[in-house]
């Protein structure tokens, strides 16, 4: 991100040399009428790039939201599943497997998700009851071939589940990249200080037009805020999928 930065301030500073040499060297004539053209082509690409790195950070944080809710959707789902096939388990299999589930599901709800809001990491102990699980959902030889398809059954559905919850937890250390914010910030400053600048003589409608720019700004910015955090704020992704079924 440093080099980028760097990158980026010696392009601009290499510009504006360019421009002083330019006045330096060939200065405009007198008598030359200004010219107000190349203000506003450049007011209009910047407006355009950063409505470009507008939309590419909300389409980023956008998706990033929906994952996060179709992995929790997901998660949910299987284990509760894994619940409803414990009825075809010889005892005292389906118990151990019931309340496997059900810790698991208690833990995720409970401790998980307020340590996700916070940005934590998870830990173990939701590894160490699906463990638990896996292992309850185990049969041994003896048991009927309706079982045994049972038992098969119930490790599929565990390892979709594990697959939402190694989603999940990407979820949580995810976010948008330090660069994005950085061109959201600055690209929303410029768009607003080059509007100030150009185009429109001070007045009412200007202020009116730079008032609702900024604003427009500001929420979109506050938005891709909120999105960038799916479990937190506004938006966040809640336990409704887990709720629904235990």
């Amino acid at each position: 991100m440093l080099e980028t930065l760097a990158i980026v301030l010696g392009v601009s500073l290499l510009a504006a040399a360019c421009v002083v040499v330019r006045h330096r060297f060939w200065p405009p004539a007198p008598d030359a009428e200004p010219r107000e053209d190349v203000a506003e082509y450049i007011s209009m690409m910047v407006g355009v790039l950063y409505a470009l790195v507008l939309g590419l950070a909300l389409v980023s944080v956008w998706d990033t939201r929906s994952g996060a809710e179709g992995h929790v959707q997901t998660e949910a789902s299987a284990a509760h599943q894994v619940r409803l096939l414990t009825d075809g388990l010889p005892e005292p299999h389906a118990d151990d497997v019931r309340s496997g589930v059900e810790a698991y599901t208690q833990h995720v709800v409970s401790v998980e998700f307020p340590a996700m809001a916070a940005r934590e990491p998870l830990g173990q102990r939701g590894w160490d009851l699906l463990g638990a699980v896996r292992v309850a959902s185990r049969l041994p030889a003896d048991a009927t071939p309706s079982q045994q398809a049972t038992s098969q059954e119930i490790l599929a559905q565990l390892g979709t589940l594990d697959d939402a919850r190694r989603g999940r937890e990407g979820d949580v250390e995810g976010g948008l990249s330090p660069l994005l914010w950085v061109g959201l910030i600055i690209g929303g400053i410029l768009t607003v200080a080059f509007m100030f600048l150009f185009g429109v003589e001070r007045s009412l409608t200007h202020v009116v037009m730079v008032m609702g720019l900024a604003a427009l700004i500001t929420f979109m910015v506050l938005l891709i805020h909120q999105l960038d955090q799916p479990f937190s704020g506004l938006l966040a992704v809640d336990t409704a999928p887990f709720s629904r079924y235990f």
